[in-house]
C-alpha cells in the first residue's frame, strides 16, 4: 500500500482497513507449541484516539495471520511502565512483546531475545535507524528490540506565540517559520540566555514558563538538552564521573536564575503536569511533544491556536533536542517468539508508521529518516497552521538522551535514578551550595558505576 505526502488522516485509516487484503495477506504459520496468541504491553498514548488506531492495526494483522492479539496500554505516569517490566522480568511471565523506552532496553537486555534478523531486514529495506536510537537498542553486538510504531518523541519548545510576542518581543513564527525559509542569524539568537530574558518578562506578566524539576521523565528530558548545550555531563563518554566541572556549575548558575521565573509547583510536577498547566492558559512555554497541543485543541481551543513548536534554545556548545526512542522487545519467556518477530517486522512498515503519525497528529516521530518523507502532517496540522512544522527536527539540533554522553547502560541508571533533576532541585529548591550538591551527585554516581 503506497502512501503519498498529503493523504488525509481519514484516507490513511481507510487504507489500513484495506491492507488486510494486501500487505497483510501472507498467513503466519504457527510453529509447534505456539498457541497462536500474542500479548502486548505498550505505552498508553498521550494523544486521544491514538490507542484505538493502534489496536485496529494490530487486530487486523492478527486476523490476517491467524494470531489472537491482546493489547494492554500501560501508563508511564508513576513509573508504571518500568514497574510492570520489572515484575514481568522477575516472574518470567506476562506479555510476549513489551514497549521499552530508551533507558529501559539496557536495563532488561538479559531478558530480551536478540532480533537481529528482523531489524537488519527492516534497515535493508528502509535505511538506517537514527544513531541516537541505535545506541539504545544495539547492545553487546545484538539488537534487543524492534523500532516501535508509536511514542517515539522529542522535547521541543512548545510556546504561546501570542504571549512571547506581546510580553517578550519575540516573534516565534518569524524565528521558526512553517517552511524551510529560516534566517540562520535570527535562529542563532534563540539561546538559553534569550529564553531566560523572555522568562523574566513573561513571569512579570503572570504568564511564566514552566518545566518539571522532579524525578520524572519530562524533567530528565529538558534538562538533558540544557546540560548538553553547555557541554555539561555528570558522567562522560568513557564512563568516568564528570559532575565536578565548570560546565556543570555554569548550568546550575543558569538554572538558579531561570527557576526564579517558574512556578514553585514544578518541583512536584509529574509527566502530565506541564500539559495540564499550559492547556489551562496559565503558562507560556513548556518542553514537550505535541500531546499538550492535541488535548488543548479539544479542551481549550483558545490556547491551542497560539501554541507554536520550536527548536530548543542554543547553549555555548550548540543546540540539542532530547529524543525518546521506544523499542518493542520480545521477552525470553514468550511462548510465541516466531509470531512476535513477524509482528515487529510488520510494525516498521511505512503503512503502519504513517498511520500512527497521522493518528497521533504528528506526535510519533519515525526512527527511520526515510519515513519522514511519506507524510505532510507537520505542515498541515493545525490550528495554528504550521504550528507543528518544527516539531520534526529541521535545523542544527543534535539529539540526546538522558544521561548523555555516558555509555548506554550507565546512562540508563543515571536516568532511572533521576540524578540530574535531583541535583538541580538540591540547588534551586533546597538551597545547597554548588559544591555540596555536586558532592552529593558524585556519591550517587559512585553507586551507579558499581551497578
Amino acid at each position: 500500500m503506497a502512501l503519498t505526502a498529503g493523504r488525509t488522516r481519514r484516507n490513511v485509516l481507510k487504507a489500513i482497513g484495506a491492507s488486510a487484503a494486501g500487505a497483510l495477506a501472507a498467513p503466519y504459520v504457527k510453529t509447534a507449541g505456539s498457541a497462536g496468541r500474542l500479548r502486548l504491553g505498550v505505552i498508553d498514548h498521550w494523544v486521544p484516539g491514538t490507542n484505538e488506531v493502534l489496536q485496529r492495526i494490530l487486530a487486523r494483522w492478527g486476523e490476517a495471520n491467524n494470531v489472537e492479539v491482546t493489547i494492554d496500554f500501560i501508563t508511564t505516569i508513576g513509573n508504571k511502565l518500568l514497574l510492570t517490566a520489572q515484575a514481568e522480568s522477575r516472574a518470567s511471565s506476562g506479555h510476549d512483546i513489551y514497549a521499552l523506552e530508551f533507558h529501559m532496553v539496557p536495563m532488561f537486555k538479559h531478558r530480551l531475545v536478540a532480533v537481529d534478523e528482523v531489524v537488519e531486514d527492516v534497515i535493508a529495506t528502509h535505511g538506517p535507524i537514527a544513531d541516537i536510537s541505535r545506541q539504545a537498542a544495539f547492545l553487546d553486538g545484538a539488537w534487543r528490540g524492534g523500532p516501535a510504531p508509536a511514542m517515539n518523541a522529542s522535547a521541543a519548545t512548545v510556546a504561546r506565540r501570542d504571549l512571547f510576542l506581546e510580553h517578550a518581543g519575540i516573534d516565534l513564527t518569524e524565528l521558526f517559520p512553517a517552511s524551510d525559509a529560516r534566517d540562520p542569524a535570527k535562529v542563532d539568537r534563540w539561546s538559553w540566555e534569550a529564553f531566560s530574558d523572555a522568562a523574566a518578562a513573561l513571569h512579570a506578566a503572570d504568564r511564566p514558563v514552566g518545566a518539571a524539576i522532579a524525578p520524572v521523565t519530562d524533567s530528565s528530558a529538558w534538562l538533558a538538552q540544557l546540560f548538553a548545550s553547555y557541554g555539561a555531563a555528570v558522567v562522560d563518554e568513557r564512563g568516568d564521573i564528570a559532575a565536578d566541572s565548570d560546565a556543570v556549575r555554569e548550568v546550575l548558575a543558569y538554572l538558579t536564575r531561570l527557576t526564579e521565573f517558574m512556578p514553585d509547583s514544578v518541583y512536584a510536577w509529574d509527566d502530565a503536569s506541564n500539559n495540564r498547566w499550559i492547556i489551562s492558559g496559565a503558562g507560556s512555554a513548556i518542553f514537550n511533544p505535541p500531546s499538550a497541543w492535541a488535548v488543548a485543541k479539544r479542551d481549550n481551543p483558545d490556547v491551542a491556536q497560539h501554541l507554536w513548536h520550536c527548536d530548543a534554545p542554543r547553549g555555548p556548545v550548540g543546540r540539542f533536542r532530547a529524543f525518546n526512542s521506544v523499542f518493542w522487545g520480545i521477552w525470553d519467556f514468550s511462548e510465541n517468539q516466531s509470531a512476535a518477530r513477524d509482528l515487529l517486522r510488520y510494525v516498521a512498515e511505512p503503512e503502519v508508521i504513517v498511520a500512527m503519525l497521522e493518528a497521533s497528529q504528528g506526535y510519533d516521530l519515525p526512527l527511520f529518516r526515510s519515513h519522514y518523507d511519506r507524510t505532510s502532517v507537520w505542515a498541515e496540522a493545525g490550528p495554528p497552521a504550521g504550528g507543528l512544522y518544527n516539531y520534526a527536527l529541521r535545523g542544527d539540533e543534535r539529539t540526546v538522551t538522558d544521561g548523555y554522553p555516558a555509555p548506554p547502560e550507565i546512562a540508563a541508571r543515571i536516568s532511572m535514578q533521576r540524578i540530574v533533576p535531583n541535583l538541580v532541585a538540591r540547588v534551586t529548591q533546597g538551597g545547597d551550595s554548588f559544591d555540596d550538591a555536586i558532592s552529593w551527585a558524585e556519591n550517587e554516581l559512585e553507586g551507579v558505576l558499581r551497578g
